[in-house]
């Protein structure tokens, strides 16, 4: 008896072997075209959604990694059949101060951009920081020409739909409507430096287009108007209690769903989600998945205070706000989320990284309604990057083993569509119709120049 199980497991093994080979052969292999091959700047996706609305054009910024984003004062597109490169935005005098731009997305629905922009009074003596910034879009048709999104007040009384600080890393929503964003509070940022106490908290944020917030420019660029009513969203904590659902930091932000998750009752509800920031029962940092609704009235105030904020505290969500706790791998064996948290076009399923209980980076899903994290991939080494989703499908893109691989959820098989490379893909991203995938990989050409350049392959 003891024979014959052998033989099973055996068996079991190589049928298992033979699909995990059948799942990964280089007939797999995507073809791989370079479509920029300028040395003399990078050409960062940044992780964002760089496609535009018809897929042909592919948006970025050429930051170095010395200056960053302060030190960088262009915003370009590459078209994704031809390889022309397109100037949408440059600062004619940008300096290593600022004022800076960078971290770039197209709307899903316009032909649009929005971008983190510095303030225009960068100096030596104020230069680009996390909480001297904004968001600007440009129209395609009118490159040059910026409009500020979100409005900036950092002058009591303070004004409500503006804020007081600084935006990043912003995306649309699928509708075109909203644009999300983290952000970092100058006035807190002030406080901290005043008391010692760390008030510098990331949060997350989001505008509506809806109206125009007008703001007295009275403090030399530091004030100014913006197209669109802006919010903070989430509540963070200098001091969260142990073991409480407070939080200090949250970042890695995204949609959930084109339009949102679908509710019990049926009924849509538009939603962030994120990683927060918590304390454990010994009050150990720990990252774990967030979730905010966010309610259709920006304007509403709620029940923590005024949505723009007192000289001593954050601005507060607006009324209908709900934050919510989804993970809780304090309680695992190797605790801690990572990675931006991405949605299904669906908004039914949530990605994330977290760790196997082989101390392995796997890629994780949970719903937004909450639940328990279903383990979707089981390398035998980490994941190297975020998951992107198929537009359509249930379908996840990431980088493992220095390549670009796939793999439908609920499946233990994979695909592998790009040959390892000795530098590793980053900041997939996947086009609309869910026919090309693009990315970064750092070249090197014969004279020892290195870049960031931009790859796709079409699948």
């Amino acid at each position: 008896m003891a024979r014959q199980l052998r033989i099973i497991a055996q068996l079991w093994i190589s049928l298992c072997l033979v699909g995990f080979l059948a799942s990964c052969t280089k007939d797999s292999y995507k073809t791989e075209r370079q479509l920029t091959i300028d040395f003399s700047q990078n050409h960062d996706l940044d992780n964002n959604d760089n496609f535009s609305p018809d897929d042909q054009w592919l948006v970025y910024d050429t930051r170095t990694e010395e200056g960053g984003i302060g030190g960088n004062g262009k915003i370009e597109k590459v078209h994704v059949v031809t390889g022309e490169q397109v100037t949408l935005y440059e600062l004619d005098h940008n300096k290593a101060f600022g004022p800076g731009v960078g971290a770039v997305s197209y709307s899903h629905t316009n032909n649009q951009v929005v971008f983190i922009h510095g303030l225009l009074n960068a100096s030596t003596d104020y230069p680009y920081e996390q909480w001297r910034r904004t968001g600007v879009i440009v129209e395609d048709d009118a490159p040059g020409i910026p409009l500020f999104m979100d409005a900036r007040d950092v002058s009591f009384p303070f004004t409500p739909g503006a804020l007081r600080g600084g935006t990043h890393r912003h995306e649309w929503s699928g509708d075109g409507q909203w644009i999300g964003f983290t952000y970092n509070d100058a006035l807190m940022k002030k406080r901290e430096d005043s008391t010692g106490v760390n008030y510098n908290l990331r949060t997350i944020g989001v505008s509506k287009n809806e109206k125009k917030v007008i703001v007295n420019d009275s403090l030399k660029g530091d004030n100014f108007s913006g197209d669109w009513f802006s919010a903070v969203v989430v509540q963070v904590e200098p001091n969260p209690r142990n073991g409480s659902d407070e939080i200090s930091r949250a970042e890695a932000d995204s949609w959930v769903g084109t339009y949102g998750y679908s509710k019990d009752d049926g009924t849509k509800q538009r939603a962030r989600a994120f990683i927060g920031t918590v304390n454990d029962a010994t009050g150990k940092e720990i990252k774990e998945v967030y979730l905010v609704d966010i309610p259709e009235c920006l304007s509403c105030i709620g029940e923590d205070g005024p949505l723009e904020g007192s000289k001593t505290s954050f601005p507060s969500p607006p009324a209908g706000t709900v934050q919510r706790r989804l993970t809780y791998t304090v309680k695992s064996k190797f605790p801690g989320c990572e990675g931006v948290v991405r949605s299904s076009h669906d908004g039914a399923l949530l990605a994330f990284l977290a760790y196997d209980n082989n101390n392995i980076k796997q890629v994780f899903t949970i719903s937004p309604r909450g639940g328990t994290p279903v383990q979707q991939t089981f390398h035998s080494s980490d994941v190297q990057s975020g998951v992107r989703w198929h537009p359509k499908e249930y379908r996840i893109g990431y980088v493992w083993n220095n390549a670009v691989v796939s793999r439908k959820i609920g499946e233990r098989a994979f695909e592998i569509w790009t040959k390892p490379s000795t530098e590793p893909p980053m900041n997939l991203v996947w086009s609309h119709d869910g026919n090309t995938i693009a990315y970064n990989k750092i070249v090197t050409n014969t004279k020892g120049r290195s870049a960031k350049q931009i790859f796709v392959i079409d699948l």
